[in-house]
Order: structure tokens, then sequence, then C-alpha cells
């Protein structure tokens, strides 16, 4: 039975700051705060600073942000929300938990269920994707913690990431340690992050790096302390909102456009081809296997 999703008229509650959201300053009086748009649903976090045009965006899924099919919606249901608020420019995504950006796909969207709600979740990893990786806005990760799998993916569909300097987080694609295979587009986002012969090893060998590995081969951009790194995303944000909009927009489409046309043409195929793989006997006893090592971890 597929997750229960929030309606968008629920989720999208709006929350002003106290006080008028327009005062002008007076003399011997301090100017009002700007201001904040906050949303909120079960899954996802947004608040929007319309003095600067850069909404930060919380993944809050307890306790490790798996990417179930509830969240998958919320997400493209709040990006979809940005992208047309035309207040909003540039987007911070992180998480609301501390230690973990997000462990990447729920195993348990992909196992035990019936092939109707593989079809409808793979749809849903779709559609996050293609609302991140295309998205007209300026998208900065804020990896403030490990990032396997489709945290990785979700990281990498920005147009730059920051992570933590802490070596005990990891990030990257490491589907092949499953015994699942990272599908072509997933493929092509980690080609047009770290080139091809980085991204072959990395996905035969399904690797995880640390952070400052992560760094040499060119997944993250920036290391900062764990207590910085929110200050730095929004210097960073700022240098990129210099630039012209429209012309760094068409830059951006020019440059992912054939990634995303290629799923698009194929994603009815990209949907089959999940949901006969993952049906397989033996994918779901391996998905079961690492299910009971997670639960014994717990234990």
């Amino acid at each position: 039975m597929a997750a229960k999703v929030a309606s968008p008229c629920r989720a999208w509650r709006l929350h002003l700051c106290s006080g008028p959201a327009w005062t002008l300053a007076q003399p011997g009086r301090a100017a009002a705060p700007a201001p904040r748009r906050l949303f909120s649903n079960g899954n996802v976090l947004v608040e929007l600073e319309e003095s600067t045009g850069v909404a930060v965006m919380k993944l809050k899924n307890p306790p490790v942000n798996s990417l179930t099919l509830e969240l998958l919606t919320e997400f493209s249901i709040s990006l979809e929300k940005l992208e047309n608020d035309k207040a909003c420019r540039g987007v911070i995504l992180t998480s609301a938990l501390p230690k973990i950006f997000s462990a990447g796909l729920d195993i348990t969207e992909m196992h035990g269920r019936s092939t109707e709600h593989y079809a409808e979740f793979w749809k849903a990893v779709q559609e996050m994707w293609l609302k991140l990786y295309k998205s007209n806005m300026v998208t900065l990760a804020a990896i403030n913690g490990s990032s396997p799998a489709g945290g990785c993916l979700m990281a990498m569909s920005c147009d730059y990431r920051i992570m933590v300097e802490n070596p005990k987080y990891s990030i990257g694609l490491n589907e092949t340690q499953l015994g699942i295979i990272a599908p072509f587009w997933f493929k092509d986002t980690m080609i047009n992050t770290i080139g091809h012969r980085a991204t072959e090893r990395s996905l035969q060998l399904g690797l995880l790096y640390p952070a400052p590995e992560a760094l040499k081969v060119g997944l993250v951009d920036k290391l900062v302390p764990e207590e910085n790194i929110q200050s730095v995303a929004a210097q960073v944000m700022a240098e990129w909102l210099a630039a012209p909009d429209h012309a760094r927009q068409i830059t951006k489409s020019m440059m992912r456009k054939p990634v995303v046309e290629r799923l698009l043409k194929h994603r009815d195929s990209d949907i089959q081809n999940f949901v006969s793989f993952i049906s397989r006997d033996s994918i779901q006893k391996s998905l079961q296997m690492y299910i009971e090592m997670l639960k014994r971890r717990k234990a």
C-alpha cells in the first residue's frame, strides 16, 4: 500500500513573522525584520527569506532522512511552489537532522510491495530529480552529514555542494554494494559532476567518499567547519545570485538539457526496467538481508 501523502493545501500553510510584514524605518527605531515565509509539512521544512530571495529547504524524516514516497512527493511539491514564486531565486538544500544529509532511497519502499507501488515510487524519484536538476533557481546543497545513494543524487543535482569537513561523513552512489544497479540518469549526473573515469570506478565499486576525498574527486566543491556551513552557504549563494538570472538559467539549461531529455524520452521504459529488476526474487532476497542487517544494528 502506498504511503499516505500530505495534500498540497495542508502542506503549504503560510506563517508570517509577528508584526507588520512591511514597516518603514523610523528615526531612532530599528527597521522591522524582513518578512519570512515558513512552509512546513511532514518531511520537508521550507523558509523563504524575501529580502534575499533565498529559501532554505530542510529534510526532516527521522532517523536518517530516508527518501520515502511521501518525502519525495512533498519535496517535489515544495520545490515547484518555490519555482513558481517570483520572490525566490535560490534554494539551499540541507538536513534538519544531525550527522545525516540523507541515507538515500527507503529500502522498505522497494521490498515486499506491489508492482504498482514500485512504479509509483520510481516515478516519484524521477520527478524529484527532474525538478531539482533542471530548476531555474540557483540550487546549493549544504551537506551537514553523510549522504549515500539517493542523498548523493540530490546533492549532485544541485549547482554547488558544500560539505562539513568531517571525515566521518561520506558521500557517494553505493548502490552496487546492495546488489542494485544505478540507473543511467544517476550515472549521467555523476559523469557531469566528476567525469567519466572517476564515475566508472565509483559506480563499479559502490564507493563512499569521506568528505576530504569527496573534495579531491570533485564530488563536493567546498569543505567547511560544521558551525560555519549555514553562513558559508549564504555567502556562496550570494555569489551565484550576482549573475544575471536569464544568462545563468540559459547556460544551465544548455549544459543539462541532454541528460534531462534522455530521461524524459525513456521515462516509461526506465520505470518498467526498475519494476522488473526490483521484483526479481534474487533482488528481493538481497534487500531482505539488508533490512535484517539494519535491524540487528539498531538492536
